[in-house]
This record gives structure tokens, C-alpha cells and sequence, in this order.
């Protein structure tokens, strides 16, 4: 294998170590529960990966150019928190077009990048409570309900749940992949 391959190959795998995000063409009830299931375990999960980590662990980035895990963990409670409310406007407008919000420069305010870990370990625990909570409340045709990313389209929530399933589940690995 070239030496340019190799590293883009290496690189990939730094990025995605749990592979890129491919949502089913049909996703079944099986498939959200699942989802939810993942979105549930993620603050135990999470906790565990980083609560005996120092801070120079909490400060190295996953890889290259790569957020610190610190940012990593702060990351998750930004991105699940926007997920949460497009999850809440979906159910409650007609395909609400919801608004993105630039990750990489949220990451780099002084709260992402200096506040101990446990203020978003103790916020995402109260927050996948909640979500969880709406997530097994909704019905087949709510689950079919979307809202439409400036970017990405329209996302229906059946779509939606893996996707953040997944997103938990990504960084998780980032995290775990660099403290080992």
C-alpha cells in the first residue's frame, strides 16, 4: 500500500473508528429501540472512560490536529443538547428548519476547552434522562415527523435517533481509543 493510502487510511480510522454513520434505508421499531437503548447507556459510558483520567489525558487530543478529550466530552453535551430541542421543534412545528451551529468553534470557547469534565458528565446524565424519557413516548407517526438541516435536509427522527446513537457511540471510542 502506498505511504499516502496508508495514511489516509490511518487517519480515517482516527476519525471514524466506529465507521461513518450509515442510516438503513428502512429503520425498524427493533432498530429504534436499539438506538435509544445507546442513547441511554452513553453517561455511564462515558463517565467510565474518563473519571480516572488526569488532566494531561483529559488535555491530549484523540489525534492530530483533533480535539482534546476534554473538548470531546463538552462536545457531546453541545451537540446532544441541540439534538434534544431539533427533536423537541420537530414534534411540535411542521418541519421545522432548525439551525446549525459551528462544532468546531463551540469547542473552542473557554467552556469547551477549560471547565472539568464532570460539569457536562452531570449535564448529559439529566439530559439523556429527559431525552430518553421523550424518546420512548413517541408513536409510530411521530417517529416519521422531521425537521430540515439547512445542510443535510430532511431528517426524519427515526433517522435522527441512530444518527445520535451513533454520534455518542463515535466519540465514546475517540475517547477510549486515546486513554488506552
Amino acid at each position: 500500500m502506498p505511504n499516502n493510502l496508508s495514511n489516509t487510511y490511518q487517519d480515517d480510522l482516527l476519525r471514524y473508528p466506529i465507521g461513518k454513520f450509515n442510516a438503513a434505508a428502512e429503520i425498524t421499531n427493533t432498530a429504534v429501540q436499539s438506538y435509544i437503548n445507546d442513547i441511554a447507556a452513553l453517561p455511564a459510558q462515558l463517565r467510565r472512560a474518563v473519571t480516572s483520567l488526569s488532566e494531561a489525558q483529559l488535555n491530549t487530543p484523540y489525534r492530530p490536529g483533533g480535539w482534546t478529550i476534554r473538548q470531546v466530552v463538552h462536545h457531546l453535551a453541545d451537540s446532544h443538547m441541540n439534538s434534544y430541542i431539533r427533536f423537541k421543534l420537530a414534534l411540535t412545528e411542521e418541519l421545522p428548519t432548525i439551525k446549525p451551529y459551528e462544532e468546531d468553534r463551540w469547542a473552542e470557547l473557554a467552556d469547551g476547552k477549560t471547565e472539568p469534565v464532570e460539569v457536562s458528565l452531570v449535564l448529559l446524565e439529566a439530559l439523556h434522562h429527559r431525552w430518553v424519557v421523550l424518546l420512548k413516548s413517541l408513536t409510530p407517526a411521530q417517529w416519521q415527523k422531521a425537521f430540515n438541516h439547512p445542510v443535510s435536509g430532511i431528517t426524519p427522527l427515526a433517522k435522527a435517533v441512530g444518527l445520535y446513537a451513533w454520534h455518542g457511540q463515535h466519540h465514546l471510542a475517540h475517547i477510549t481509543n486515546t486513554s488506552n
